[in-house]
């Protein structure tokens, strides 16, 4: 069963040898590795030139932001299954690949998702656990989803159900997986411990005028799967981030 991690960077030099380096030593051996990059003009052109063969495609051009740049991605993937590692973001050890695919043995197994580790930027302490926990549907409408960069999903699903809503600037990522698991019922499987290691500072979370502009996305995928949260859904969201830092 192959494998498609695709990578999306823009001006990534600080922490992508990392990246790169936690996806090239995993142990699974049929990983086809994808980098999406948006027209960089830092070092990011000749780390991944140094990797050679090991990087299977890479792509850089000027693209319209990250979920277009994903969408490209999802469009040159060849694997059975597909997921994501951000530029600054890395695999917790060499296993995790197999672990993931481990999971997917089951025929009705559709996806699988899993915990996420917050890290400083110099990976020296943990600054939050997200505890994604079991699935039970009902969960979405009391502000849960999974971490997005522990989310492998069937590639023809993705082509079936549709990828990432471009018309989102910052929630996606939740639009998408709220579509498949909740609208569609798609089955996942849990993966009880971390497997991805982030670094603050994502987009999203960036700034106070961020976060009032995810939450107003957060509400608009539900709208747009005509779905009806529950009045406090949204609230109950961040509430989750904050409860995760104890």
């Amino acid at each position: 069963m192959k494998v498609t991690i695709i990578t999306v960077t823009y001006n990534s030099e600080r922490f992508l040898k990392s990246c790169i380096d936690s996806v090239v030593s995993q142990n699974y051996p049929d990983i086809e590795y994808i980098i999406i990059d948006g027209g960089s003009t830092d070092g990011t052109a000749d780390i991944v030139a140094s990797y050679g063969e090991k990087i299977s495609c890479y792509k850089s051009e000027k693209d319209d932001g990250i979920y277009y740049a994903m969408n490209k991605g999802i469009r040159l993937a060849t694997g059975h299954i597909v997921g994501f590692l951000n530029s600054d973001d890395f695999y917790v050890d060499n296993n995790v690949i197999a672990t993931v695919v481990g999971k997917f043995s089951s025929q009705d197994i559709c996806c699988t998702y899993a915990d996420l580790l917050y890290i400083d930027q110099d990976d020296k302490k943990i600054v939050r656990r997200w505890i994604a926990g079991s699935y039970l549907k009902r969960a979405f409408k009391f502000g849960w989803m999974p971490p997005h960069p522990t989310f492998y999903v069937r590639t023809d699903l993705l082509l079936k159900y549709g990828a990432f809503n471009t018309n989102f600037k910052t929630s996606a990522d939740y639009e998408l997986m709220l579509r498949l698991l909740f609208r569609y019922s798609i089955k996942p499987s849990y993966i009880p411990k971390a497997i991805v290691k982030m670094r603050v500072g994502g987009q999203s979370n960036s700034s106070f005028r961020n976060r009032i502009r995810a939450n107003r996305e957060d509400l608009l995928a539900w709208k747009v799967n005509n779905l009806k949260p529950f009045f406090f859904t949204i609230i109950l969201k961040p509430i989750r981030k904050i409860l995760q830092y104890f």
